[in-house]
């Protein structure tokens, strides 16, 4: 059994080292002498009881928790060097003004942001309807030109996003003016199948994207309530990747199935103005799924994480 150590650490809000600070630099104008003052190491010597009851809990993987109230004000003075978005990436994380006020905060300070905000919003749909439109691109690259991989793989692709629509209120890659124009003359009109089609909002994640015949019935909806929310959408013609015949485990029980891979490559990427820190390719990501399911997402038990092997072909 390991031993535990319990204790209550008092008031060490103040930060006596300020204090003293103050003191040396105006003590004289007071008429204060900053040498009678002794010295008060409270803030520094229970931080270190407290990271020697972290020793004596004895498991180098622990951490340390701090349990404060929702309007702590008492945060150290210390500076944020680096901000980690593990969370903020839908309309859930943000219920009050409070949180965008925050968000708003960590965005104007100085600190490192993960992601920074312009490649937040280039994982939107939006943006990246933008940046695949002709020349878009080269402006933020020097020697490149990019190609749609229909330039690639013309009996494959229209194009790389074929024929992305937006609404009055963004520019818009087609002549239709809404999305609802622009599936009832592509695919209702000429009776293509729907299910060639996939209608993305701008999120992260699955259980987002809407399919097949669920496509025109958003419209229609969308359509019938007189809003403007179809202009948060995109059309985009879905790609079908190879099925494979797979043995999977779930809950401890091995089956197999057809299912879908997508391989991912983990980057890192870190500039400060004009000067490249770090540019590398950091590991991968395999995931799996069932071919019979729209969605994927790992967080939503869609996708399995998967390992891969490499081999040779004879």
């Amino acid at each position: 059994m390991k031993n535990r150590t319990t204790f209550a650490v008092a008031i060490t809000v103040f930060d006596f080292q300020n204090l003293r600070s103050l003191l040396n630099h105006y003590g004289e104008f007071l008429g204060l002498d900053s040498k009678r003052v002794p010295n008060n190491p409270a803030a520094s010597q229970f931080v270190e009881a407290l990271a020697k009851a972290w020793t004596e809990y004895n498991d180098p993987r622990a951490v340390v928790m701090f349990v404060v109230q929702a309007d702590e004000r008492d945060m150290g003075g210390q500076a944020i060097a680096v901000v980690y978005f593990r969370a903020g990436y839908t309309l859930n994380d943000y219920p009050s003004e409070s949180e965008w006020r925050a968000r708003l905060l960590m965005e104007q300070s100085s600190a490192i942001k993960c992601p920074s905000i312009s490649y937040h919003l280039a994982g939107t749909k939006k943006i990246q309807q933008e940046l695949v439109k002709p020349n878009v691109l080269e402006r933020f690259t020097s020697g490149f030109k990019f190609h749609p991989l229909s330039h690639y793989y013309p009996n494959r692709f229209n194009t790389l996003f074929l024929e992305l629509v937006a609404t009055k209120r963004m520019v818009t890659v087609v002549t239709t003016s809404n999305l609802k124009a622009f599936y009832h003359l592509h695919v209702s009109r000429r009776n293509r199948r729907p299910g060639l089609y996939v209608m993305k909002p701008q999120r992260e994640g699955g259980g987002n994207n809407i399919y097949g015949n669920d496509v025109k019935e958003a419209l229609m909806r969308l359509q019938k309530e007189g809003s403007e929310a179809d202009a948060a959408y995109i059309l985009m013609q879905r790609i079908f990747p190879t099925v494979s015949r797979t043995f999977l485990m779930r809950n401890g029980i091995c089956y197999k199935d057809d299912t879908v891979s997508e391989l991912g490559i983990y980057g890192a990427y870190l500039r400060n103005r004009e000067k490249v820190i770090l540019n590398d390719q950091c590991g991968y990501l395999m995931r799996t799924k069932a071919a019979s399911s729209d969605e994927g997402g790992v967080a939503l038990l869609w996708v399995q994480v998967e390992q891969t092997s490499s081999f040779q072909l004879q």
